[in-house]
């Protein structure tokens, strides 16, 4: 046996049993890191349980780092990326991830195997022969359902500069999905897919990771800090370890400043919340602790209580590309130097970021495929806490250049709504939502095009944005409205502890919508996540009729079928509402009154509850409208801007 080989035994020996765990993949890595090199040099121990029904006869990895290693990978290639220019990148700003050593030990615990030499690329999504963001290594012998492999590698990576949440920018780094990570063996076979253009997928383990980087550097990471250790020789040793996880992501600068505050609720669980702030955002620390707080009360009250007693929240670098990222128990946030409070952020993408520990680190459904179970409940969840913890967004406008803002904040920011995505070539139509994730839209790989037999099953139209965020939040909206928002919380509250350390599908969540609200939910599921259905309805007028009263006249101008309600308004002060059911093309209601007790207004779908309708100006009719009202507003917030305006100019002049 070599000398490799003998440091297998001992290392792949030395992983302890974890009895306790809810997954099947725990993680032990010792990484370096040389930050003026702009790599990383590590080695990992992974013991491996097959829960599958299925015989392992190989293995599988994800390589994401090779993603960065030149323009032609599928991920740079996809439609997200492929309006990106690279003309500017210099050839040590490309990252890589190289896999130097792959050892794993036999089922009887007598042989090890070296695999370095047998690993092979996998594209079986796109056939793109230059993506090298999965590989596979066969075994010598397989690995039978309930039976544990113990698996030894040592690799490199070459950070690239900071693009698509990770990568270097000076010195700050933030490094995620940086590691050789193993992928998910289900049913039917491993599903590990190309990085493409969507998130993640994996197995929840246990980690126990160590982190070496220069003397002086602040490091945050997923986990617990333990002790740190100084190695003589300018750089420090930093050790994390968190149970049930299913990623591991880290940053380290000696620019971050350190703030602790302990969040405490009477039914939920203490936190310390740990923030690694940039020195020129000095003074927001408290508007990150407060949004924080607030999506650890509401996501934990209304949703899924936070599982761990420690969350880090990062404040990205300036023009890092780092933002608004999520990891299990670290997250990253982003403001700006001059940041009105009332503006929305970073209150928003704290909130928002924190979120993703819920949807995205504990109910782990599978991005690859099914991404909105995460970014499109997070997105929902994320409207509804924001506006209870901090109302409505006010209006802000930024000067010289974009450099100095000014709220106005007499005036609110209108909330994204699905009106104004109709029309014939409405985005809600691109594709449908049971479409996986990873096959909206890549854009032809330059110079390496796959089979033509795979090009129509692979290139969709770019829909990922639309379908992973926008639409399902409106459809979980809209599922609120016709529910009502007690029966919705508890059809979300049950989903989240039914399926919290699992990887639940969308027909789970449909299962638990279906028990909860005691309904039969597939006619909603059939035209919102099955189709690509949209919902238009309109007041099309009210007319006098021959015989005397009038006629409300309703339409049905989208595909889609809701039921709704319809307000009438009389010239006396009397109401009256109808409810349609909405199936027909359309419907009519006759009013028989006076001449002096005309229809006044009507409004369809008043309290908002159909959030999918792509076109609120139909919405609704009024006999008169209020023309010297609305100028007489628009007048006064005009002179008001004037105001400010001119006082500004005063000032600055």
């Amino acid at each position: 046996m070599n000398r490799l080989m003998r440091t297998a035994a001992a290392l792949v020996l030395a992983v302890p049993a974890c009895a306790a765990c809810l997954g099947s993949a725990d993680y032990r890595m010792d990484v370096k890191l040389d930050a003026a090199a702009r790599t990383l040099t590590g080695t990992q121990e992974i013991r491996w349980v097959n829960e599958s029904p299925r015989t392992a006869g190989e293995l599988q990895f994800h390589l994401y780092y090779n993603a960065f290693k030149d323009e032609n990978s599928s991920f740079l290639n996809s439609n997200r990326m492929r309006t990106r220019d690279f003309s500017d990148w210099r050839e040590d700003e490309w990252g890589s991830i190289e896999l130097k050593l792959l050892v794993v030990k036999a089922r009887d615990g007598s042989v090890e195997y070296d695999l370095t030499d047998f690993l092979e690329f996998v594209r079986n999504d796109d056939g793109n022969p230059l993506d090298e963001t999965v590989v596979e290594a066969p075994l010598p012998e397989p690995v039978q359902p309930g039976q544990t492999l113990e698996i030894l590698t040592e690799f490199e990576v070459k950070v690239p500069r900071t693009f698509a949440r990770t990568g270097f920018r000076g010195d700050y780094f933030f490094l995620a999905h940086w590691f050789p990570k193993l992928g998910v063996l289900e049913d039917e076979g491993w599903n590990t897919h190309q990085f493409i253009q969507t998130e993640f997928y994996s197995e929840f383990g246990d980690y126990d990771v160590s982190l070496t980087v220069p003397a002086g550097w602040v490091v945050g990471a997923t986990g617990t800090a333990e002790a740190a250790a100084d190695n003589g020789d300018g750089t420090v040793t930093h050790r994390f370890r968190q149970e049930r996880v299913h990623e591991f992501a880290w940053t380290t600068s000696p620019r971050f400043r350190e703030y602790f505050e302990d969040f405490t609720h009477p039914t939920l669980r203490p936190v310390r919340m740990r923030l690694l702030l940039m020195p020129e955002h000095e003074g927001q620390q408290r508007r990150y602790f407060d949004a924080t707080a607030a999506a650890l009360r509401y996501y934990g009250e209304w949703f899924g209580e936070y599982p761990y007693d420690h969350v880090t929240v990062v404040d990205p670098a300036y023009r890092s590309g780092t933002g608004g990222m999520e990891y299990p128990t670290l997250f990253t946030g982003g403001t700006r130097w001059l940041q009105p409070q009332g503006s929305g952020d970073p209150e928003g993408v704290t909130i928002h970021e924190y979120g993703h520990q819920i949807w995205y680190g504990v109910v782990a459904n599978n991005e690859f495929e099914d991404a909105w179970l995460d970014e499109g409940f997070n997105s929902y969840s994320t409207r509804r806490v924001k506006l209870e913890a901090f109302g409505r967004d006010q209006l802000v406008r930024r000067y010289l250049d974009g450099f100095l803002p000014y709220l106005f904040p007499e005036i609110e920011v209108a909330e994204r709504t699905a009106s104004g995505l109709g029309g014939p070539f409405s985005a809600l139509k691109w594709d449908q939502m049971d479409v996986p994730s990873w096959r909206y839209g890549p854009a032809p790989v330059r110079g390496a095009a796959p089979p033509p037999q795979r090009r129509s099953r692979v290139y969709g139209p770019g829909a990922y944005s639309i379908n992973s965020y926008t639409k399902p939040a409106l459809m979980l909206q809209t599922l609120e409205g016709y529910l009502g928002w007690d029966v919705f919380q508890q059809v979300l509250s049950t989903y989240f502890e039914r399926w919290k350390f699992r990887h639940p599908a969308p027909e789970d969540f449909f299962a638990v919508a279906d028990e909860v609200s005691g309904q039969e939910l597939e006619w909603f599921w059939d035209q919102t996540y099955r189709s690509s259905h949209v919902f238009d309805y309109a007041v099309d007028g009210v007319v006098e009729r021959a015989g005397g009263g009038q006629r409300v006249l309703l339409r049905r101008w989208g595909e889609g079928i809701f039921p709704l309600e319809v307000r009438i308004e009389f010239a006396d002060g009397r109401a009256v509402t109808e409810r349609w059911d909405g199936r027909a093309r359309w419907t009519y209601y006759d009013f028989f009154t006076g001449e002096d007790d005309p229809v006044i207004a009507v409004y369809l779908d008043p309290e908002g509850k159909l959030a999918l309708d792509v076109n609120e100006t139909n919405d609704s009719w009024v006999r008169e409208a209020p023309a010297r009202q609305a100028a007489r507003k628009w007048s006064l917030k005009w002179m008001i801007w004037l105001q400010h305006t001119m006082q500004w100019f005063a000032f600055y002049g």
